[in-house]
């Protein structure tokens, strides 16, 4: 016997939620050939005639007065970048504009995270090209964007995003004319770049790399911020995140996957600014949540929300077991929500995310189980059976020959009350089937949730190990 569509459970592999502002989210993929250009495409790491700069580790900007930080120049090498971690979509285009003649940059989260010698999620690229002239340079290529419009580069299967100076400068000049105003003895090169740095979130983003150069721009304390472990507005944190509320979502979507603590204004204005989250667009905040869930640092993000009272905004259902449970703000104890997405974490990277289907099938999961507690044994089999895509009665077979302890102190896992003939076992494996698309159906706005999961090889093998990790833990195995 089998786990079928309408006895088991299922996730469309979009999704639109019905909890509050969650919406679907939708990136179209082109494959991009690079035949063309091929002969174009080099290694970063070789032009070494680039690379012929001062090895010195600081060397100060052209106006140090103008900025409350030092302007600061540093060697990439003396920070210990390597050019190989750079992926090759990202080298593509950043060899292929060079060669045109233009400048290019690595910036905002990859440079934070190759200072880190942490892998960046994605490689965003500045250049002074327009982007009217990237479209030229790249065949498949499209302007994204109203109100900040960037490039979205297509090589092979991924997007590499690309600013221009040009786009920023028109942002920057509608500020005030004294934040335009350019400071004596600054060059024209030095305010272009301190000017482009000025427009992004954080100072820990406000990093600049040239690759060719091998140089690391800091004109906003960035690295200071970054030795400090520290998350910190560029602009006056109520500023920041009244022109763009999402950087609410983003700081803490950093914080979570680097362990980083907010300074203290930021801190105070992530809880003032909070309700804003209501104006952003659906997808925005799907986009945002997927960031946070699927790629590594879901627990800390959930506990980080909860913190400053995102969550009852974000999933209210999460919010309200986490206050009935008397879960305090500060927290540092665990319960079955959090131990699920801690396992989760465990499988996931950055550069190894998971689909959005998985973190919303385990929502659903969880949602199931405290709506209606079960036995180990059922959850066993369920997970198995899941798992493996196979029979039910062999998952069953199989969960009934497990003799590892499983995890008492969980309010969703309910104590055995006799033991389950193996037909009983199996009935009870598709009630919680069927309970747990029922969730899934109410976490979403389709009417027919018709993609089966387990037709999903990512999300059914890594769902099904997580839900047993989470149930058995190797810890108490060992013990």
């Amino acid at each position: 016997m089998t786990i079928a569509i309408s006895q088991g459970f299922a996730c469309r592999s979009q999704l639109s939620f019905n909890l509050p502002l969650l919406n679907r989210v939708q990136k179209a993929r082109q494959n991009f050939s690079v035949a063309a250009i091929e002969s174009l495409v080099e290694s970063v790491s070789v032009h070494k005639e680039d690379f012929r700069i001062s090895p010195a580790r600081d060397v100060k900007g052209a106006n140090d007065d103008f900025n409350p930080h030092d302007w600061k120049k540093l060697c990439s090498k003396e920070l210990g970048i390597k050019t190989s971690r750079i992926t090759k979509p990202a080298k593509v285009v950043l060899n292929v504009l060079r060669k045109k003649g233009y400048e290019v940059y690595l910036v905002g989260g990859c440079v934070r995270d190759l200072v880190l010698k942490r892998t960046p999620k994605d490689f965003d690229i500045l250049t002074s090209a327009e982007l009217k002239e990237v479209m030229r340079v790249f065949p498949h290529c499209e302007i994204v964007g109203r109100r900040f419009p960037i490039c979205h580069v297509h090589v092979d299967d991924a997007i590499v995003e690309v600013s221009s100076f040009s786009t920023i400068g028109r942002k920057f000049s509608r500020k005030s004319k004294s934040s335009m105003r350019k400071p004596s003895g600054c060059d024209e090169c030095d305010f272009v770049r301190w000017s482009n740095c000025m427009q992004r979130d954080f100072t820990i983003n406000g990093l600049m790399f040239d690759p060719f150069a091998r140089i690391v721009y800091d004109y906003i304390g960035g690295m200071k911020d970054i030795q400090r472990a520290k998350v910190r507005c560029i602009s006056p944190a109520n500023t920041s995140f009244a022109e763009d509320c999402a950087r609410i979502l983003r700081g803490i979507r950093i914080a979570a996957r680097l362990g980083f603590r907010f300074s203290r204004e930021t801190s105070h204005f992530l809880k003032e600014f909070s309700d804003s989250l209501l104006r952003l667009d659906k997808g925005r905040i799907h986009m945002e949540m997927n960031y946070m869930l699927a790629y590594g640092s879901a627990e800390a993000s959930l506990r980080l929300l909860w913190k400053f009272g995102l969550l009852e905004i974000l999933l209210p259902i999460q919010a309200s077991y986490l206050v009935s449970h008397g879960f305090r703000r500060r927290d540092k104890r665990s319960n079955m929500l959090l131990s699920l997405f801690a396992n989760l974490d465990k499988l996931l990277a950055p550069d190894r995310p998971c689909h959005s289907c998985l973190w919303v099938s385990i929502l659903a999961f969880h949602e199931a189980l405290v709506d209606q507690p079960r036995d180990a044994l059922v959850i066993a089999a369920f997970s198995i059976a899941v798992h493996s895509g196979g029979s039910l009665s062999e998952a069953v077979d199989i969960a009934k020959e497990i003799s590892q302890p499983h995890e008492t102190s969980f309010h969703e896992i309910s104590q055995p009350n006799y033991a389950y003939s193996k037909d009983e076992l199996m009935d009870e494996v598709i009630k919680l089937a069927d309970s747990v698309k029922s969730a899934l159906k109410r976490l979403t706005d389709e009417n027919l949730v018709s993609q089966a999961l387990i037709q999903l090889d990512e999300v059914r093998d890594i769902f099904g190990r997580v839900v047993f990790d989470t149930i058995y833990p190797v810890n108490l195995a060992t013990q």
